[in-house]
């Protein structure tokens, strides 16, 4: 039901906390329906701060210009819709977070209108009814965005103005690529890489370019055909070529300049790529300029033509056979000469042949983009509408949705001739590689100006002929050459703002873009009230997307060859939005010398440095890199059969939006990209299993080599205590059979106990001495003498007898000699060395001496 005019109440902000949410009372009712459509309590929009918790989704330098509470339809979904100075970014009020069907590059938008929608009244209803506000936004990137808005709260209006000032600057400074600045994408002149792919190209890869060889002219290079001239280097030749180019070596520059006043635009014959091996060319131009009667000549034109044609390798005898491949239709190619152009006559051309492969302009692509687009949206299992998919309804389209189904015949496409178009620039490039390859022919390609057709049949060619350019470093720098430095108008062809500071007109679109565009797309009863854009009848007329389109052709190739890419489709897509979104600065402008006046490069940030650091933080396991590369399998030349050139829809970048689950299901890729993170995932946890165990080895090794060197020690030990337990023994054995008694206590104290009477010893040695029987002594007379040995005494002998006199006798001199040599005491220490003497020399004896031997 629709809300009183004089009810007024306010909502809550997402700035004034990041746990607020609305309550449920000031949700949108019934956002299932379109019929019940309304809001309960809303607020107008007014100039507000960044809202708080918005900052995280921010990109640096990246403003707030207006917001607004709205619905996107196409997913039915409530939330915030946010104007920034490079985006219009939906915040969803359930999840608070970012929502990117609604979220889109303001650059990426092609058109946007006001739609109201009014419903038909009843013969019992008031003549005011209820209307709904909507805003229709379609994208370049093939979606088709709705937003409903609550009527009279000046919300679409807000927004819509918001867009006005930046979707369409009326400066390019004025884009978020300079708002931005280089950051950490800073860029690499553009110049330096290609001076080096041509070195590449002319096999000096020993040699390298860098910016003080840019500036001093010292650049240039040959070899035995080609050379590298700076005859454009200040662009005043040609302004839409390169500063250099590549040219024949046998050409002189003076002889350049007279060629290049007869081509369209001084677009004149430049080779894009060279074959090392064989000397065969691939070449572009514009058309030649021959006039209405096509008799018009130019010998320096010729002449530069005839020398693409260098003799055969091998030593075989005379000149390859050129190929002249105008993408024109041939009408078209005849119909341009009443404005001065035309085709060349293989009758003025050294050997050469003259064909025509009939791709439209780039007006037909665009209307074909577009009809392509509305059809995909009209059959998607999401549509712009919300509600009149015929998948949601059961319907039997695309056979029930299924890819290869719906993608088998390009008649299924809604007439929109997408896939006829992609077709055609397959089969010209694989046909003019096939030459090159097989033939080892030259070919000279070119359309009406030299920058579009041409770019693609070129580009496409070389990536068929040379592997370098399968790999990411070599996408780049392919890119770089024919389509960036050769001049194709990225600003006209995107339609974003010109450096004259005009103001930006995007291009007029067909009805069919316009919502609605079908009956069965209108609410019963419903009429449409549709609000254009300002000046819409003097857009311009040179949007088209012949880039995307070409980057298609390549995903078409990919599918074709899975082994011989080492990026994947995920990389494509990246680098076709970045290049949509004019984030970056690599892709402004309309030439290389626009970019270099402007100084584009170093104002922003660098889109293959961006591509660089995704993959870097992720590393081989990144999207970008195709699991199935293997460079060894196509090491040469792709040359597709004519059967294989049957394209299909692109579900990675044309079904993202209508029909996700396409997009991202049932690819053999995505399986395997599933099993190579397990398998990534298992093998990183054996690693730390191995390391762990790698760890315990090594810890038992060092316990093991410890344990070793104790058990060595306590060998050791052992073997020296049984020997002192042997020397001991022996010793008390010696000693009690001395007479004396040991006692050893616990704490290791020997106690020696000598059973003699050393009082009256001087009479008993005089008595003996008398009697001549010095052993005769009265054994009851004898005292016990206890002696105390400690075994850390080193300056005492190992003698205990010894240690006793020294200890005891009181007739021992200062240096250690005896008053009593003859005494009792002195024989005993006499008779003890003497058995010492005689148990040392009985303890070396061996079983086999000769005391044993029998006689």
């Amino acid at each position: 039901m629709a809300m009183p005019r004089n009810r007024r109440t306010t909502t809550t902000s997402l700035r004034d906390s990041d746990t607020t949410r609305l309550p449920d009372s000031d949700k949108i009712e019934g956002a299932g329906s379109w019929d019940a459509l309304e809001w309960t309590k809303i607020d107008p929009v007014v100039s507000r701060p960044v809202p708080h918790g918005l900052s995280d989704f921010l990109y640096e330098a990246e403003e707030v210009l207006a917001e607004g509470y709205g619905v996107l339809a196409n997913t039915d979904e409530a939330g915030t819709l946010f104007v920034t100075n490079f985006r219009l970014l939906f915040l969803s009020e359930g999840s608070r977070d970012i929502i990117k069907l609604g979220t889109i590059p303001l650059a990426t938008i092609e058109r946007f209108n006001k739609i109201v929608i009014k419903q038909q009244s009843g013969p019992r209803q008031s003549d005011k009814t209820p209307t709904r506000r909507l805003l229709q936004v379609i994208g370049k990137d093939m979606r088709i965005i709705i937003f409903a808005f609550r009527p009279r709260t000046k919300q679409r209006r807000a927004v819509f103005e918001a867009l006005l000032r930046c979707a369409r600057p009326s400066r390019l400074w004025d884009l978020y690529a300079f708002s931005s600045g280089p950051s950490r994408f800073s860029n690499i002149s553009p110049r330096v890489r290609l001076v080096n792919e041509y070195l590449r190209l002319l096999g000096v890869e020993s040699r390298h370019s860098s910016l003080s060889t840019i500036e001093d002219g010292s650049f240039t290079s040959s070899n035995n055909w080609w050379r590298i001239s700076d005859v454009n280097a200040t662009y005043d030749m040609c302004p839409t070529y390169p500063f250099s180019l590549l040219l024949p070596k046998s050409i002189r520059d003076e002889d350049v300049l007279q060629a290049c006043k007869f081509r369209a635009r001084s677009r004149l014959p430049v080779i894009s790529w060279c074959d090392g091996r064989t000397g065969a060319v691939l070449a572009r131009s514009s058309q030649p300029l021959v006039g209405l009667m096509m008799n018009m000549r130019s010998n320096a034109d010729e002449n530069l033509v005839g020398a693409l044609c260098t003799e055969l390798p091998g030593g075989k005898r005379g000149r390859r056979k050129l190929y002249i491949a105008d993408a024109r239709p041939r009408k078209n190619a005849l119909a341009n000469g009443a404005m001065g152009g035309g085709s060349e006559s293989s009758a003025n051309y050294f050997q050469s042949e003259i064909v025509f492969f009939g791709i439209d302009n780039i007006h037909a692509m665009r209307e074909s983009l577009v009809r392509l687009r509305d059809y995909l949206d009209t059959h998607g299992t999401k549509s712009s509408d919300g509600m009149s998919s015929f998948l949601r309804h059961g319907g039997w389209t695309w056979g029930g949705g299924n890819l290869s189904s719906m993608s088998a015949s390009v008649s299924t496409l809604g007439d929109s001739g997408w896939l006829i178009h992609i077709q055609n620039v397959l089969a010209g490039s694989a046909w003019i590689a096939a030459r090159v390859a097989i033939e080892s022919a030259s070919v000279l390609v070119h359309c009406s100006d030299g920058w579009d057709r041409t770019s693609q049949l070129v580009a496409l060619a070389s990536l068929l002929l040379d592997p370098f350019y399968r790999t990411i470093k070599g996408f780049q720098a392919l890119v770089e050459k024919d389509w960036l430095a050769f001049g194709h108008p990225f600003l006209d062809r995107a339609g974003m703002a010109s450096l004259m500071g005009s103001g930006l007109e995007l291009p007029r679109q067909s009805s069919s873009a316009n919502f609605p565009s079908s009956p069965m797309r209108q609410t019963p009863g419903a009429f449409p009230s549709q609000s254009p854009m300002p000046n819409q009848t003097q857009t311009s007329n040179h949007y088209s997307p012949i880039f995307l389109q070409w980057v298609d052709c390549v995903s078409q190739l990919l599918r074709m060859y899975p082994f011989a890419f080492e990026f994947s489709s995920a990389y494509l897509v990246d680098f076709l939005d970045c290049t949509l979104s004019c984030r970056f600065g690599n892709f402004l402008c309309n030439s290389e010398k626009e970019r270099e006046q402007y100084g584009v490069s170093d104002a922003c940030g660098c889109l293959w440095m961006y591509l660089d650091d995704m993959r870097a933080k992720v590393g081989s396991s990144h999207v970008h890199y195709n699991l199935f590369y293997d460079p060894s399998k196509h090491e040469g030349p792709l040359l597709p059969p004519a059967a294989a050139l049957a394209p299909t829809l692109w579900p990675q970048f044309h079904l993202r939006w209508s029909c996700p689950s396409e997009a991202q299901t049932g690819e053999v890729e995505a399986q395997c990209r599933s099993l190579v993170e397990k398998i990534s995932e298992l093998q990183r946890a054996k690693d730390a299993a191995e390391s762990k165990a790698r760890e315990m080895i090594a810890t038992m090794e060092a316990v093991k080599a410890e344990i070793r060197n104790e058990k060595q020690i306590s060998s050791s030990a052992m073997n020296l205590a049984r020997k002192a337990k042997r020397e001991n023994d022996i010793i008390k054995r010696a000693i009690q059979s001395l007479g004396c008694r040991i006692h050893v206590s616990e704490n290791d104290d020997c106690t020696i106990n000598i059973e003699r009477n050393l009082i009256d010893l001087p009479e008993r040695i005089t008595s003996s001495r008398s009697t001549n029987s010095p052993h005769s002594y009265d054994e009851k007379m004898d005292t016990s003498v206890s002696v105390t040995l400690t075994p850390d005494d080193d300056d005492v002998s190992e003698n205990p007898i010894l240690r006793v006199c020294e200890n005891l006798c009181p007739q021992r001199t200062r240096d250690g000699g005896c008053k009593w040599p003859d005494s009792s005491c002195a024989q005993l220490e006499s008779q003890f060395v003497g058995l010492r003497a005689n148990y040392d020399a009985f303890d070396r004896l061996s079983i086999y001496d000769s005391y044993f031997q029998p006689e």
